[in-house]
């Protein structure tokens, strides 16, 4: 039988020995007398409990639960047989209401692995056949019905397709993908059917990974957690010699009885385990992905951080700073001529371009007459008008700059920029400029660090010292590391580690090492960096810096929850142990005390699920 149906039977059996033996009671005297069905009732408890107790001490764990098996035993031995039955009804009670508490926080980790994709429709010569998602090869072309599953990662064929990625990345919104662009696994089709190629099998593609690491979420504990374990070893012979010492003093065994009640079960083992699962649900509802209550625990404790550059910090591509047009010249107008142009090239800054075209929604025409000098730039007919875009050398030879030109050069002369020049006709028309913008919410993202605790931050980057200057000036960092290979931010991540529990923050494979060394790695992974991913605790799966700090603020409130919970649970019993001891407090009013304080402190724990913040859930 499932062991959460037995608790629910041994429940159920104990309510009901209760319900009996009380209409017994109440109508006088019968054949069978109601101690006796208050007795029979706990017994199956009792055993249940014991066997359990004997199976665990048998692998090496011992827990608190032993305490509740000797107040059931010790008021069945002292003729208490209604003191017992109600210790049975709230410890079973109370191990369902785990039961229960678990279930709810687990929910949102389990409906990802629910959802897994499991069929794919596979494009042959043959017309499309309906295939095992296990059977897709890598440069399968798929096709990807309305509402349908995405069923590996893969390369989107068709000119634009609409994605609801809420189960992989948090975001409400779909998002409208063009084609080139990479797609992943487990999101939804929510447009119309669209065409793709596989770029990967499915146990190597997003969603898998992700249900691996769900997997280990659930089964590891947080030293939080395995310390409450542990404290179970101290607790037990702690509230023996409590009893005991009560028993003495009055020379009343009752006594004793109710100090070992009030003791049953402990708030420690209920709180912990709830809070942190709670924890890791609310953060996988976010887009962030935890590896376990250890990792959720280490990041609540970090208080240092160090942040890859390219790609971290700033957005990690050639992106469009600015555009100077010449005086009578329309911005627009030149991106739209310079990106219709750009079609015909294969260069790196092409893909940017007429992404920021499409962005500001231009039309793009079709170029003609087109000619690329590789390196140089391209020269080319759009809409009938002869334009030059690449170097300086190549666009004006050795004409000098005109007077509205000057101040972008001395303004960019020695940051790590690309200067894109373009001539319409025979005149110089506008200068593009494109390099690794700083991501919008970068600076936002570093204040709510600080504001979470975090007392230093730390920049690491493998390109010079100026590149570095030029991003680390805009922001609130304490130490920037430039000119960094990969065992060089490793070193780094070791000596801050030494000093203070560390954060490192990355997204390239390169920084896939430092990650593992740091207390906490956390991944940018919305881009697919499975090295990074893999080599991390924690998984950023929208393309945010801020959900960073949103990742810690979980983490320290989890934490904060599951201590508050232990710390006022222990009081309340503590003070519940006292007057017991005192004589104030019967066995059967101890019982019922003892389970109203753990159902308000897994209660307390399960706000773990919540957002915390006024008005938001």
């Amino acid at each position: 039988m499932n062991e959460s149906v037995l608790r629910r039977v041994l429940l159920v059996i104990a309510v009901l020995g209760l319900a009996i033996g009380a209409v017994v009671w109440r109508t006088g005297p019968w054949r069978i007398e109601a101690d006796t069905i208050w007795m029979v009732a706990t017994l199956p408890v009792v055993v249940a409990l014991a066997i359990s107790i004997l199976r665990d001490f048998w692998i090496g764990r011992f827990g608190v639960d032993a305490i509740a098996l000797v107040s059931m035993s010790a008021a069945l031995l002292l003729g208490q047989p209604l003191a017992a039955v109600v210790v049975a009804i709230m410890y079973a009670g109370g191990t369902v209401l785990e039961d229960f508490a678990r279930g709810r926080a687990e929910r949102n980790l389990r409906a990802l692995t629910d959802r897994s994709p499991r069929v794919a429709h596979r494009k042959s010569t043959h017309g499309t056949e309906m295939i095992p998602v296990e059977e897709v090869a890598v440069g399968d072309n798929l096709l990807v019905r309305a509402g349908e599953l995405l069923p590996v990662d893969g390369i989107l064929l068709d000119a634009s397709a609409s994605l609801d990625e809420s189960a992989v990345t948090g975001e409400p919104l779909p998002e409208r993908r063009k084609a080139g662009d990479m797609l992943r696994s487990g999101t939804i089709n929510a447009g119309e059917t669209f065409s793709m190629q596989a770029s990967a099998l499915a146990e190597h593609s997003t969603y898998a990974a992700i249900v691996r690491m769900v997997a280990a979420a659930q089964t590891a504990k947080s030293p939080f957690i395995r310390m409450a374990d542990r404290f179970a070893l101290f607790l037990l012979p702690a509230t023996l010699l409590i009893s005991g010492a009560a028993w003495y003093i009055s020379g009343d065994p009752i006594r004793a009885l109710a100090v070992l009640v009030v003791a049953t079960p402990c708030p420690l083992i209920l709180a912990a385990p709830v809070a942190f699962i709670g924890g890791v649900s609310r953060a996988a509802r976010a887009g962030i992905l935890m590896k376990g209550s250890a990792a959720l625990e280490a990041l609540a404790q970090v208080r240092t951080a160090i942040f890859d550059k390219t790609g971290t910090l700033t957005i990690g591509g050639a992106e469009l700073l600015e555009i100077e047009a010449a005086p009578g010249r329309d911005a627009n107008h030149l991106l739209q001529l310079l990106a219709s142009l750009e079609q015909a090239s294969h260069h790196v800054l092409a893909d940017s371009i007429i992404r920021a075209a499409r962005e500001s929604q231009l039309t793009l025409s079709h170029p003609h007459d087109v000619r690329e000098y590789r390196g140089a730039g391209l020269k080319g007919q759009v809409e009938n008008i002869s334009i030059a875009a690449g170097s300086r050398a190549l666009v004006l030879a050795d004409k000098p700059l005109p007077e509205w030109a000057k101040n972008g050069e001395d303004r960019y002369r020695d940051e790590p920029v690309l200067r894109v020049f373009v001539t319409l006709g025979k005149h110089l028309a506008g200068i593009f400029t494109f390099g690794d913008a700083l991501r919008p919410d970068a600076r936002d993202s570093l204040a709510n660090l600080r504001s979470a605790g975090i007392a230093r931050m730390v920049m690491l980057t493998g390109d010079d010292g100026a590149a570095a200057k030029r991003v680390s000036s805009r922001l609130d960092l304490d130490v920037i590391v430039a000119d960094a290979v990969p065992a060089d931010k490793v070193t780094t991540v070791v000596a801050e580690k030494a000093a203070a529990p560390t954060m490192m923050v990355g997204d390239g494979i390169n920084d896939a090492p430092a990650l593992a060394a740091a207390t906490v790695g956390v991944a940018m992974g919305a881009r697919g960096a499975t090295a990074s991913s893999e080599a991390a605790d924690v998984i950023i799966l929208v393309d945010r810096l801020e959900s960073v700090a949103e990742a810690v603020r979980i983490a320290q409130r989890t934490r904060a929850i599951a201590l508050q919970s232990i710390v006022v649970g222990l009081a309340l019993s503590a003070i519940a142990m006292i007057a017991a001891a005192m004589g104030q407090i019967t066995p059967v009013a101890g019982a019922l005390l003892q389970e109203g304080i753990d159902v308000a402190v897994i209660l307390n724990a399960l706000r773990t699920l919540g957002d915390g913040r006024l008005g938001r859930a």
